[in-house]
């Protein structure tokens, strides 16, 4: 039997309705629709997050962890959304669904490099998140620590595709890292957003998937270009592959055309290490 080309599987199984892939938990996405708006309630977060009892307990012990709290422990979602506020809670939501989806996959080598691809998304988040409330973006900052974790959300989905290829027939065929990093270059980006546009998020955030990898020198988009500039920074790093140092952040376009200088650059690398090694050990 004639087999098809890898890719070509890949973007099959990427355009089936049957194949299940919970990349995005319902309860998240429909906590970012309720603080889009400008009339939303405490008790509409709460009775969100409470409608699941795993998201419940991963929420708390995120909203407990040392780099969300450092206060006296929160014991009910309520006492959770009133000590960090309704949009923190929505992101630490949004953090535990998506900590669940890397974590949900079996085959052996692709879950180790979903470890690797979690790493780089929640640095990412953090950084974003940190860049915009120290260069006159706070009002970014909500959808920048979304936008950062979500950025390569197409990798992931490419993993799952992968894994469910591997163990066909119940089989478990090797996927070596050097082809699955190939696939990943070559089709995250497009492949992400169309599972952003298929889940109807927001364009913010689809564009971001889709924009985040092309050579642009100056994009018009300033949420784009943080992203991209803290993707710079995870990857130098080594949040996500081997450690880059010889990265000049302060030489990227996005640094210049953001004007950020090179000490606010040298604080975000070193948030980004401090910010991962408090998460790490909360999970």
């Amino acid at each position: 039997m004639h087999e098809k080309p890898f890719v070509e599987v890949v973007k099959e199984q990427l355009e089936s309705e049957t194949l299940n892939l919970p990349v995005f938990h319902p309860i998240a996405v429909k906590l970012q629709g309720i603080l889009s708006g400008k009339d939303f309630s405490i008790d509409q977060v709460v009775a969100l997050i409470i409608k699941d009892q795993a998201l419940t307990s991963q929420v708390l012990r995120l909203a407990n962890s040392a780099f969300f709290s450092g206060l006296a422990k929160v014991t009910t979602i309520t006492d959770a959304v009133v000590r960090l506020g309704t949009r923190e809670v929505a992101s630490v939501a949004m953090l535990a669904s998506q900590q669940h989806s890397y974590n949900s996959l079996t085959h052996p080598e692709l879950k180790s490099h979903a470890q690797v691809l979690w790493k780089h998304a929640i640095g990412c988040a953090i950084g974003t998140r940190w860049l915009c409330e120290k260069n006159g973006y706070r009002n970014l900052a909500q959808e920048g620590f979304i936008a950062g974790l979500l950025h390569d959300i197409g990798s992931l989905l490419i993993l799952k595709v992968l894994e469910g290829i591997a163990l066909t027939d119940g089989e478990q065929r090797g996927v070596s890292r050097e082809l699955t990093n190939e696939i990943i270059a070559a089709m995250h980006t497009e492949s992400g957003y169309q599972l952003m546009q298929k889940w109807n998020l927001p364009e913010v955030y689809c564009n971001i998937v889709r924009d985040h990898h092309k050579d642009l020198e100056e994009t018009g988009n300033v949420l784009l270009s943080l992203v991209r500039l803290v993707d710079h920074a995870c990857r130098k790093l080594g949040l996500g592959g081997t450690p880059e140092p010889n990265l000049m952040l302060a030489a990227t376009s996005e640094a210049q055309g953001l004007g950020i200088k090179e000490i606010m650059l040298a604080e975000l690398e070193i948030m980004i290490e401090d910010a991962m090694e408090m998460v790490t050990s909360a999970s």
